[in-house]
């Protein structure tokens, strides 16, 4: 009798001691808040608590895990238990290395440029008030964003290191062991334009202007949705190929990708449709001409080329068999100079009415902005 009392006071103890740890347990990671309106963006989640703002951020190669879980909190506030110091965000963040003229850009928009200390890839900047700031070294250079001056960027005691992620790319090791926070930026990995330019409210919190950030989102985002409806109007839908062959391979955008839904929201028709990739799918240029050659439109992005039709059949005969060359309907954008890429992550409104005038330009006749022009 007595050996029974003692077992059930042992299982009574144990029992306690588990649900008081699955009190505490769920008091530090099931602490409910007020989740930030994200329409759009199917790889990020935003949480308000009373104290902190915890941010996950979903693996977009494997959408059941995830990439990053971020906390970010006051200066002087206490950080909450269970998460480690690279996981900790000091808000605003007044010292930031970023890999990426496209965040950078936006930083500045959001008038926090100063918070830049450091940059990658500076050569495609054509920021003006960053490329004055870069020529005063008051941001550093930090060299190529694949291989970046590691030293450089520890120098500088970065608060954060914006980077954007890669599938199996390994990361950054060295950064990671000198106990710096790295930002994942893979809003370039969603599935539509306005799912990208959404992760700018993430960015303006993480520098203190969360209510700037959702503001200009928001106008993005009424601006887009009157001209996706102005592109449905559209009688007829052409259909649109997309850049040049490198190597052996054509890269087409995949129905899930921002230029797949971007040429569906113009009044375009998108060959590859039925390749549900949310990125580019690369294909060979004999696959492209069979299942694309009749497309209307082509469309190419190229880095301070001069490219005529003489050159682009010189290059590949290949290209002198599609309808859109025969017919004249090729256009190219220059990358170095009309900020394409920029535009297209935080301002698809901007491109998504210049792909409206060269597809219709019964629709709108003029753009506020052209990001292409026509071949000869």
């Amino acid at each position: 009798m007595l050996k029974r009392t003692k077992v059930l006071k042992y299982l009574m103890l144990t029992l306690t001691l588990v649900c008081t740890a699955c009190a505490a347990n769920v008091g530090r990671h099931e602490e409910e808040g007020k989740l930030i309106p994200l329409k759009y963006a199917e790889n990020l989640k935003i949480e308000e608590l009373d104290d902190y703002t915890k941010v996950v951020i979903k693996n977009p190669w494997d959408t059941t895990s995830t990439l990053q879980t971020l906390i970010l909190l006051d200066k002087d506030a206490e950080a909450p238990a269970g998460y480690s110091e690279s996981q900790i965000v000091r808000i605003p963040v007044e010292r930031a290395v970023i890999f990426s003229a496209i965040h950078a850009n936006l930083i500045d928009e959001l008038e926090k440029g100063n918070a830049i200390k450091g940059l990658c890839d500076v050569s495609y900047i054509d920021n003006r008030s960053i490329i004055e700031r870069v020529k005063k070294n008051s941001i550093a250079d930090c060299g190529n964003s694949m291989t970046p001056n590691v030293e450089s960027i520890i120098k500088l005691s970065p608060e954060i290191v914006m980077l954007s992620p890669y599938e199996n790319g390994g990361g950054q090791p060295k950064l990671e062991q000198a106990g710096l926070t790295l930002i994942q930026c893979a809003d370039y990995m969603e599935t539509s334009p306005l799912g990208q330019a959404e992760w700018m409210k993430l960015f303006g919190r993480l520098f203190g202007v969360g209510e700037r950030a959702d503001s200009l989102f928001g106008e993005v985002e009424n601006r887009y949705r009157n001209l996706k409806n102005k592109g449905a109007e559209a009688k007829y839908r052409p259909s649109v190929i997309w850049d040049r062959i490198y190597g052996n391979v054509w890269s087409q955008p995949g129905k899930d990708s921002t230029i797949g839904r971007m040429i569906e929201d113009a009044g375009g028709r998108n060959p590859f449709s039925e390749t549900k990739a949310s990125a580019s799918v690369n294909l060979s240029p004999e696959k492209v001409l069979f299942e694309a050659g009749d497309a209307d439109y082509w469309l190419i992005r190229s880095a301070g080329e001069k490219i005529g039709k003489e050159s682009l059949e010189k290059d590949n005969p290949l290209y002198g068999q599609f309808k859109a060359f025969k017919n004249g309907n090729l256009y190219i954008s220059d990358t170095t100079t009309s900020h394409i890429f920029e535009d297209k992550a935080f301002h698809p409104d901007l491109l998504l009415e210049s792909l409206i005038s060269i597809l219709h330009p019964e629709i709108i006749p003029s753009p506020s902005k052209e990001y292409f022009s026509k071949i000869n």
